[in-house]
């Protein structure tokens, strides 16, 4: 949202009697009420700038660092002298493996290295809360009671994301693994499923909306408070 000097600003999150609020629906997609968030995860202030490095760390880790090029002494031939050093008007030459020579070496080029960059446990539950928090308080932040689906039906889990997710991406939190869900989700190419222990903030802002069951909720902040406890 952008006040009158046109800023980008926060809109404040949706709270109820005792914290912060967010939408339930029901198996079919209809709303029956509202879900209390805990306030310990969905309601910090947001750290923009450790959202950020745990981005950037995320997305270096996930590169596999396997580019490779070879160099003028790995290159196989050009042994030998193209043609004679004077009498052409040519550049002078050595050997056809030289960068500059179609078929040579690569200057400069890639080879294997290690990506991974490093980041302290407490920074990276602060960038997750952090994104959590932008969502609830963005009112990006839906709460499903349950999933009917006896065998996967890819039309039935879009119109059920669809009512949820206002029509937007949507990343659907799972507290637990299911192939029916996974697969009704595989041929959508708005919406993905993730299991709780899982969220990352790729996947997290990388949907608009996110949608997760009432039982990923409590094992989210079941899951922090351990964390919390043995840091």
């Amino acid at each position: 949202m952008a006040d009158d000097a046109g800023v980008q600003t926060t809109e404040p999150p949706v709270t109820g009697p005792t914290g912060l609020v967010a939408p339930c629906y029901n198996a079919d997609g209809e709303l029956t009420g509202e879900v209390e968030l805990p306030v310990s995860v969905f309601g910090v202030t947001p750290h923009l700038a450790v959202m950020h490095q745990a981005l950037v760390r995320q997305l270096a880790n996930a590169r596999q660092g396997t580019a490779s090029t070879k160099t003028r002494s790995t290159v196989r031939g050009g042994g030998a002298k193209p043609y004679r050093q004077k009498g052409l008007g040519r550049a002078r030459h050595g050997s056809t493996r030289a960068p500059s020579m179609v078929g040579g070496a690569r200057a400069l080029g890639p080879h294997p290295r290690d990506y991974r960059q490093r980041m302290p446990r407490k920074m990276r539950r602060l960038a997750l809360r952090s994104a959590l928090s932008v969502k609830a308080a963005e009112g990006k932040v839906a709460v499903l009671e349950g999933i009917a689906l006896e065998q996967p039906r890819t039309r039935t889990m879009a119109e059920l994301l669809y009512r949820v997710g206002e029509g937007n991406s949507a990343l659907l939190v799972l507290p637990a693994p299911s192939d029916v869900v996974a697969r009704s989700v595989a041929n959508l190419p708005w919406a993905k499923t993730l299991l709780a222990y899982n969220l990352n903030l790729h996947d997290i802002f990388t949907h608009e909306r996110l949608v997760i069951l009432r039982d990923a909720v409590e094992l989210i902040a079941e899951t922090f408070a351990a964390q919390e406890a043995t840091a």
